[in-house]
């Protein structure tokens, strides 16, 4: 039982860096054009904000 709890846990992290680097695809497995991040803003008090689209105004963290 150890050995395969430690085969699936040497599995899961080889796979979790091609996870990662994946390029974007849509729900029928096409490639599309990944989706940009936000732009940021950070307010007079130095809070991070969404400059544009729906989610404009709300708080973001900031990087």
């Amino acid at each position: 039982m150890i050995r395969v709890a430690s085969v699936v846990a040497s599995l899961a992290l080889l796979a979790s860096p091609a996870l990662a680097a994946a390029p974007c695809k849509d729900a029928k497995g096409k490639f599309v054009k990944c989706p940009t991040a936000p732009a940021v803003t950070k307010d007079a008090k130095g809070k991070c904000r969404i400059a544009s689209g729906p989610k404009k105004g709300q708080f973001t963290p900031c990087k």
